[in-house]
């Protein structure tokens, strides 16, 4: 009997354990539309070039980027992704911004953000990733990375890097100047791929794809048109995972890379908040 007993005391708690990392009932958790769009050739260093971008005045002032232009990344994306503007190599029929559904939920253990939107139509070019149709990946931050609150993840995407015009490396990633774990001074970054991927890793002095220890899951699947991607993550983790807890906000933002893209040629969100029961533009509420 007790091999018995234990054997189902053991069935019980995987029972309950599974049961604490339980998506939430999505039909009730608020939705907020964000628009991811084409951003081009912006590394923070034309940002906050004055002479070449307006809002870098308002930047140094302390105004964000989605201050200025949160209803504007549609028509931002199609002057770009058209060429007229910070792009010399266009793709014809490029998907200028992707209007993605956000929401987000805790259970006092794990956040659960879900990501939804519409396949934007092919654009007939070459497929840089060809084992991945879609990626989907989200940053956060811990106020710790100057600018970080204005400028979202544009602190990690420097002119220097690769499919950069002037990138020079191969191997030049992301990097947060002087970015480093022990700082404090370093994105969390977490990645789905449509190959079934699961990516938990962070960007600091590189960007590193591995390390975390704060992903659950991350599932996704097409339905018709829509793509959903639901991320389970544990409030706290390891080295590189940004610890959230009740009341607390950070820095959030996302990019997706559609119609088999790589490197820099993706649609991007500005930069926002995510609140652990706090109010912020993304709050994630106890379900």
């Amino acid at each position: 009997m007790q091999p018995t007993r234990i054997a189902l005391a053991a069935a019980l708690a995987l029972v309950a354990g599974s049961s604490l990392a339980a998506a939430p009932d999505w039909s009730k958790v608020p939705a907020k539309t964000i628009t991811a769009f084409y951003p081009g050739v912006s590394p923070i260093e034309w940002i906050t070039k004055g002479t070449e971008h307006g809002g870098a005045r308002a930047l140094k002032k302390g105004e964000s980027c989605a201050s200025c232009h949160h209803e504007e990344t549609g028509d931002m994306g199609k002057k770009i992704a058209s060429g007229q503007k910070i792009e010399p190599k266009p793709i014809k029929g490029k998907a200028a911004a992707v209007p993605v559904n956000v929401q987000a939920a805790h259970d006092g253990a794990n956040l659960y953000l879900r990501f939804s939107w519409k396949q934007p139509a092919a654009s007939g070019g070459e497929k840089m990733d060809k084992d991945n149709q879609v990626k989907l990946a989200f940053m956060l931050e811990d106020n710790k990375v100057e600018r970080a609150n204005l400028s979202g993840c544009w602190e990690t995407c420097h002119v220097d890097a690769r499919t950069m015009p002037e990138g020079k490396d191969d191997k030049k990633t992301k990097y947060v100047k002087d970015g480093s774990l022990a700082s404090g001074k370093y994105y969390d970054l977490v990645q789905w791929t449509s190959k079934g991927g699961k990516f938990d890793g962070y960007v600091a002095d590189k960007r590193v794809m591995e390390g975390g220890k704060a992903l659950v899951d991350a599932k996704g699947e097409k339905k018709g048109d829509e793509w959903v991607v639901v991320f389970t993550r544990k409030l706290s983790g390891g080295e590189g995972d940004v610890a959230l807890a009740a009341g607390k906000t950070v820095n959030f933002g996302f990019a997706v890379h559609d119609d088999w893209a790589g490197g820099r040629f993706h649609q991007v969100s500005l930069g926002y908040t995510l609140g652990i029961d706090a109010k912020a533009d993304i709050t994630a509420a106890k379900q």
